[in-house]
């Protein structure tokens, strides 16, 4: 029904920058929230950022500043923008999208696969 593809990931030096994408593709009427979380290695899946269908957007304390979500509402994409990287954001990142689909009663929600950030130090 709804398939979320992440791109962009990588290795970078620390100090370094990385964009992230995702493109939410299918069946899909309406996208509201978007978002993008993270699981270190060893470690529980956390939120990142997260950006409303009207552009709010809110992000965890240790991104806010170096981290910058964004969406393209007539691609059904949505992009994080990793600035000032530190060898702590090194992780797998997941997209996440709440969507409701053609035919839809309501919105479900739906995960990426993943895409490997990995910053040296």
């Amino acid at each position: 029904q709804v398939q979320l593809v992440e791109s962009g990931g990588g290795l970078v030096q620390a100090g370094g920058s990385l964009r992230l994408s995702c493109a939410a593709s299918g069946s899909i009427f309406k996208i509201y929230a978007m978002g993008w979380y993270r699981q270190p290695p060893g470690k529980q899946r956390e939120l990142v950022a997260r950006i409303q269908s009207g552009g709010s957007t809110n992000y965890a304390d240790s991104v806010k500043g170096r981290f910058t979500i964004s969406r393209d509402n007539a691609k059904n994409t949505v992009y994080l923008q990793m600035n000032s990287l530190k060898p702590e954001d090194t992780a797998v990142y997941y997209c996440n999208a709440d969507v409701v689909v053609v035919g839809g009663v309501g919105g479900m929600n739906y995960w990426g696969k993943g895409t490997l950030v990995t910053v040296s130090s």
